[in-house]
């Protein structure tokens, strides 16, 4: 379970239901929409609204399946990043998406870009699935952030490690996420 965690503490760090677009949203957009996904630069002043406690929360559950294969995540670490241009960019290259995607974990580590910043870590939030894969992140300010976690097959050696991204708008109030 650790290597889990690991795996998806490493993505984030590397960067350093869902509606039909892959994004979850309560009301409207985030206050300050990104204007350019392409200005990948690490500024601190891109998290600062972030940092806020607001009164957004995001109730998560993994179901996820492939074909037969039932997925879980018990133990496991979940991680939640805001969306900056950095972040995106960083979602884009691990995941070839900035809103969402269930890839292989291999696949995931494997684009982990090079550029590190030791600041990034201080705007990641983390959770642990419960048993029944529930997660839960609460007192979020409003805006878009990404949940990152590393689903296992439930029945070991019937499928590979999967890593699911979701990129969820959180504005005011609880948001409900199935993975």
């Amino acid at each position: 379970m650790r290597t889990c965690f690991a795996l998806v503490l490493l993505a984030s760090l590397g960067l350093a239901g869902c509606a039909t677009d892959g994004t979850t949203s309560v009301g409207s957009p985030p206050p300050a929409p990104i204007a350019d996904a392409g200005n990948a630069a690490f500024r601190k002043a891109d998290f600062a609204w972030s940092t806020s406690p607001g009164k957004g929360e995001i109730d998560g559950q993994l179901t996820f399946k492939q074909g037969a294969v039932a997925y879980g995540c018990a133990e496991a670490g979940v991680v939640l990043t805001p969306e900056t241009p950095w972040v995106r960019r960083r979602m884009e290259i691990l995941y070839t998406s900035a809103d969402k995607a269930t890839l292989p974990a291999a696949e995931v580590r494997a684009r982990t870009p090079p550029e590190r910043n030791q600041d990034y870590s201080t705007f990641v939030k983390r959770a642990t699935c419960d048993a029944a894969g529930h997660f839960n992140f609460g007192a979020l300010a409003d805006g878009a952030w990404y949940v990152l976690t590393v689903a296992r097959p439930v029945a070991p050696g019937t499928g590979v490690d999967m890593s699911i991204m979701r990129r969820v708008v959180v504005k005011g109030g609880k948001v409900k996420l199935t993975l």
